[in-house]
């Protein structure tokens, strides 16, 4: 072998920061578009044949593949284990779980002749995987870290335009019904110039799947060099945006069809994050949270009575 054995192989048993094995296929989706042409090679392989793959060596994998042994050991590291005996393990784990239970062989392809009820199933379902991929890719200690920050700043302003402008309103909504001051913000200039005015013990919140939106971007950017905390809520951890981020949410890469555009899905899974943070905030701060969304809800009370 070129490499040495302890670095290919990890350690005997698996890490406790090891990515289990339920996440695998989630962290591939999530992961592949960042990677090199070769390693996605690695990683769609085993995310298709976890059984396959589980039972190859890393030279073996390698061949498989049409890369190196090194390349598969990278890949391995990307997708969250120490050494490729890490992953053979996570590998066979995950076959276990798809013989003992395995999902319905259901396509979200939408053809324009699909009936309805076709279009209904494969949209619940491709819904129900984009949540599932987020929670087992998002990250808990970072999203811990934004709670806190969120429970504990002065103001809170969140970015985002198209579809993600609608997901900064509807958590901005959130914290303003339970006491925290926040201002959503689609308009680029008015996003920079109110990014200027925060500080220290602020939140600025960018919300881009692409992480490479630069209306987004630039405000993130003014609010991180005048001291506020920053958080990137992103479909890639990579992206640009996440230079002048203080803590990283990843959400699932959106799976993208000719009648089913990326946004529908994106949107999805940015919802999902936003409601973690606002329960996240809810919780840290219930003596205050709790009085004020009784409030709001008896404000709006009577326009609800017939």
């Amino acid at each position: 072998m070129t490499q040495d054995v302890k670095e290919i192989f990890g350690s005997a048993s698996g890490s406790p920061g090891s990515t289990p094995p339920a996440a695998l296929a989630a962290k591939v989706r999530t992961l592949a578009p960042s990677m090199t042409r070769s390693m996605q090679r690695v990683a769609e392989t085993v995310a298709a044949d976890p059984a396959g793959c589980a039972a190859l060596t890393v030279t073996g994998l390698a061949e498989l593949t049409g890369t190196s042994e090194a390349t598969v050991v990278r890949t391995a590291r990307v997708l969250g284990y120490p050494g490729y005996r890490d992953l053979r393990l996570a590998l066979a784990g995950l076959a276990a779980q798809q013989q003992s239970g395995r999902a319905p062989a259901l396509t979200t392809d939408i053809a324009v002749d699909d009936p309805i009820a076709d279009v209904v199933a494969k949209l619940a379902y491709d819904e129900q995987q984009t949540l599932a991929d987020t929670a087992a890719g998002l990250d808990t200690v970072q999203l811990g870290a934004a709670v806190t920050a969120l429970a504990g700043a002065r103001r809170v302003d969140v970015y985002g335009v198209g579809a993600s402008g609608l997901v900064a309103q509807d958590l901005t909504q959130k914290l303003l019904r339970i006491g925290v001051i926040a201002h959503a913000h689609s308009d680029p200039h008015l996003a920079v110039t109110n990014a200027v005015q925060l500080k220290a013990g602020d939140v600025a919140i960018a919300i881009t799947h692409s992480g490479s939106t630069g209306d987004v971007i630039e405000p993130l950017r003014v609010a991180f060099e005048h001291g506020a905390t920053t958080v990137a809520i992103t479909g890639r951890p990579d992206g640009a945006v996440t230079q002048y981020a203080d803590h990283i949410l990843t959400t699932s890469t959106a799976r993208e069809s000719e009648l089913r555009p990326a946004a529908m899905s994106s949107r999805t899974s940015q919802l999902l994050v936003v409601d973690c943070l606002f329960i996240g905030v809810a919780q840290r701060t219930y003596e205050q949270a709790a009085p004020a969304l009784s409030a709001s809800y008896e404000a709006l009370a009577h326009r609800h009575r017939r």
